[in-house]
Parts: structure tokens; C-alpha cells; sequence
């Protein structure tokens, strides 16, 4: 996670290290009468003592009583949507000391206890993935406002859509995913961040090749571009052009975290200033302006600064800079034989207004 560049997050909690806290919220919802027992079998919640179940996915009782998602055909239940919270154990199956007896928690207690430990019963995010609304989110809330009769849980829920593979679901189940892990010993952290946040988290994403080579493409016309601002030393009048983009980008994450039209932004501003650059028209106040404006979205973004930027190799750069001697002396010749040398080398030199350009060749 940190190598993608999400360092807010500082805390991982394991269920089995908060078996205390899931079985102190059961026995709440037990005092509270939220909570039964079947012998031989585990505690159940009895979703039709919570009025408000179905407020997240809208759902009515009687259409929780034919959900199939995630819901067990236990007998002997007072509703068919009723969720186990505590499982008496099984031989063979893991299992914790309760007041109960020897189990273990259901799916959706451990979520809420833990929550409730960490940042009490109310607070302000929550996220998840779509097909978690129903009806672990659902068990979530009646768990959490029975238990403590606050309302609501949460006052913001996120829900991202799915992450496919043509098409297809990614998931451990099908053997189709690919961990980050995995991508980042190929492909850049950034490149990873640019694909992500290109489409709108509530938004459904397919990861595959095109979209891989897309975002390298998208990578090195944005290093292109942040180095020629860099360059830009003309003088002349603020175009201001950087400013809109800032509205944009504001309002579009203002929009429901709207990263699509937030980027869109961005290489809106690239291609507007691209054309001044080529006619020799942004100014340095301008180029200023918009690293300042980049500087402040990558804040968010996190992908349009590189921050592997690759050292050249010495003798690279000495190559490059007996080339800029040919040149200057007016010897053609020499500077053609000592561009074919650099290349060899696995770099390319680019002559522009603002001076020589070094790269590696992809």
C-alpha cells in the first residue's frame, strides 16, 4: 500500500485479534433482544426487530427473506435473512472460549466490533465493494445501531465497483487477479494509480493490456510536459490559463471524488499549454502557475510526478555534452555519430528551445 502511495492508512486489524470486543457486541444485541439462540447451531440476529432493515439497499424484510447472497439456509431460523453472529464450533473448525461456549464470529460482527473499538459507533466513511450492500453493509448498520442505539452508523458510504478481467469478476475464486505486488514488479506504482483513478470508483473498471499501455503513453507525455515547463525561461504576460483547470479540478472532486473529469483537467491545461510552448507564447510566470497548480493536484492524484526519475549514466552524459561541442563548432557530422552513440547506449537526445533533452529509449 505504501509503495502506491497510500501512507494514511496505519492500521490492519485482524478479527482473531478482537474476539473480545465481537463477543461484548453480541451480548449487547443478546440484552437487547436483537439476538437468539438456536441449539446446537450458533446466535442469530432477528432482522425483523430492527425497523429500519433495508435503509442502505433499499430493500424491504420480505425481500431479505429471498436473498441468496451470503445468506445460510440454517433451519430452525425465526427469518430466513436472519445472520448468524456467533457459530457453536464443529470439529475441525477454528474456535475462540465465549460465555456461550467454544466458536467462533459470523461474517458480518467482526466489522462492526472492531469499528466500534477503533472509531466508535459513528463515523464518517465507509467503503466497500458494490455487491457488499447487500447484505453484509445491511447486517452492518442493524448490528451496529441496535447495539448502541445511535443512528445513523455511517454518513457517508462509498461503494466501488467491480474490478474485472475480461469481463469477468476478479476474484481468488477464479483465479483471474492480479495483486498489486505482482504489477509493481513490472509496471511503475504511478502507472498503477493512473488506471485506478481514470474511472470513477463507483464505476465498474476491466484491467487488460490496452489499458496498461494507454496509461505508459498518458505517463511519459505528462514527464514530457512537466519538463518542458521546468525549461521555459521566456518572458511575458500571465495567460492565467492554469486557473480554470484549477476550478475544474475542484468542482469535479467536489462532485462525488469525480477523479475522470479531475484528470480530464489536467490534460485539457497539458494540451492548451503544449500549443503555447510550440509557438513559443507561455510564459515563465505561466509555466510557474501550472507546476504550482500540478504540484497542488498531485497531492491527490499522485501520479504526476514521477518520483523514480532515472539517473543517467556519465557517459551518457559526456557523449551529450561532445555532441553539444560538434554542434556549436558546426561539425554535423561528428554530432550525427555521437547521436548514433548515445542511442546505442540506450538513450535518445532531443534538441529543443530550452536546451537538450536526454532519455531512455523505451
Amino acid at each position: 500500500m505504501a509503495s502506491i502511495g497510500i501512507d494514511s492508512v496505519n492500521k490492519y486489524a485482524r478479527a482473531t485479534d478482537n474476539i473480545s470486543q465481537i463477543i461484548r457486541q453480541i451480548q449487547e444485541l443478546s440484552e437487547k433482544e436483537y439476538a437468539y439462540v438456536i441449539p446446537e447451531d450458533g446466535i442469530y440476529y432477528d432482522i425483523s426487530k430492527f425497523q429500519n432493515y433495508g435503509k442502505l439497499s433499499r430493500r424491504t424484510i420480505s425481500q431479505a427473506e429471498d436473498a441468496v447472497s451470503r445468506i445460510d439456509e440454517t433451519k430452525n431460523k425465526r427469518n430466513k435473512g436472519d445472520f448468524c453472529l456467533w457459530k457453536f464450533s464443529k470439529e475441525g473448525e477454528p474456535k475462540w472460549d465465549s460465555v456461550w461456549g467454544k466458536g467462533r464470529p459470523g461474517w458480518h460482527i467482526e466489522d462492526t466490533a472492531i469499528a466500534e473499538d477503533n472509531f466508535g459507533p459513528q463515523y464518517d466513511i465507509h467503503g466497500g465493494g458494490g455487491d457488499l450492500i447487500f447484505p453484509h453493509h445491511e447486517a452492518e448498520i442493524a448490528q451496529m445501531e441496535a447495539a448502541s442505539g445511535k443512528s445513523p452508523m455511517v454518513n457517508y458510504w462509498m461503494h466501488t465497483g467491480f474490478l474485472t478481467i475480461k469481463g469477468q469478476k476478479m476474484s481468488k475464486s477464479l483465479g483471474n487477479f492480479v495483486t498489486i505486488k505482482d504489477f509493481i514488479k513490472e509496471h511503475s506504482p504511478r502507472l498503477l494509480r493512473l488506471i485506478m483513478i481514470k474511472g470513477h470508483y463507483h464505476s465498474p473498471l476491466d484491467y487488460n493490456e490496452q489499458i496498461v499501455n494507454q496509461g505508459k503513453r498518458e505517463l511519459e507525455k505528462l514527464d514530457d510536459f512537466t519538463d518542458k515547463l521546468e525549461g521555459i525561461k521566456a518572458e511575458g504576460k500571465e495567460t492565467l490559463i492554469s486557473k480554470k483547470a484549477e476550478k475544474e479540478f475542484q468542482a469535479a472532486m467536489e462532485d462525488d471524488f469525480n477523479t475522470p473529469r479531475a484528470i480530464a483537467a489536467v490534460f485539457q491545461l497539458m494540451n492548451k499549454a503544449n500549443e503555447l510552448i510550440s509557438k513559443n507564447k507561455l510564459s515563465q510566470k505561466d509555466a510557474k502557475n501550472i507546476l504550482g497548480f500540478l504540484e497542488e493536484a498531485d497531492k491527490t492524484l499522485g501520479f504526476i510526478f514521477s518520483k523514480e526519475k532515472e539517473e543517467i549514466p556519465k557517459s551518457v552524459l559526456d557523449l551529450s555534452k561532445e555532441r553539444e561541442r560538434a554542434r556549436k563548432d558546426k561539425d554535423w557530422k561528428k554530432a550525427d555519430e555521437l547521436r548514433s552513440k548515445i542511442k546505442k547506449s540506450g538513450y535518445q537526445v532531443e534538441d529543443t528551445g530550452n536546451g537538450i533533452k536526454i532519455k531512455k529509449i523505451k
